[in-house]
């Protein structure tokens, strides 16, 4: 995975772990991988992997049993979509109204974006 400079690394972990569980790659109740396997992974500090499960665990999203592992809890699916959803109306999308504005697109290059994701609804 490549960093981004924008956002602590532990968040951005934190990120890929919810986009699993959005994805249903990690279902409620999955154990997720432990602190060593993502640090490998990641080839970050273990350190890292801890404050990412920490926050996770502080969002109500994962829950440590206690010798056997993080798990992905009951609702976490329901709470980080809400959580996405309401990040992109008040922050992605006036962004990229913005930057419509600013690059002067034409609502039809607009119209087209629009139709692709109908598209991409109906498969």
């Amino acid at each position: 995975m490549k960093f981004k400079d924008s956002k602590g690394i532990f968040q951005q972990i934190a990120d890929t772990i919810c986009d699993k569980i959005l994805s249903k790659e990690y279902k409620t109740g999955d154990k997720i991988p432990s602190v060593r396997e993502l640090a490998s992974k990641f080839g970050v500090n273990h350190n890292t992997i801890m404050r990412t499960y920490m926050e996770l665990q502080h969002k109500d999203i994962i829950t440590n049993r206690r010798g056997v592992g993080y798990f992905v809890k009951e609702n976490a699916h329901k709470k980080i979509w809400a959580s996405r959803r309401n990040e992109f109306f008040q922050a992605t999308l006036p962004e990229f109204i913005h930057f419509v504005d600013l690059l002067n697109i034409k609502k039809a290059d607009v119209k087209e974006l629009i139709k692709k994701l109908e598209e991409n609804e109906k498969k």
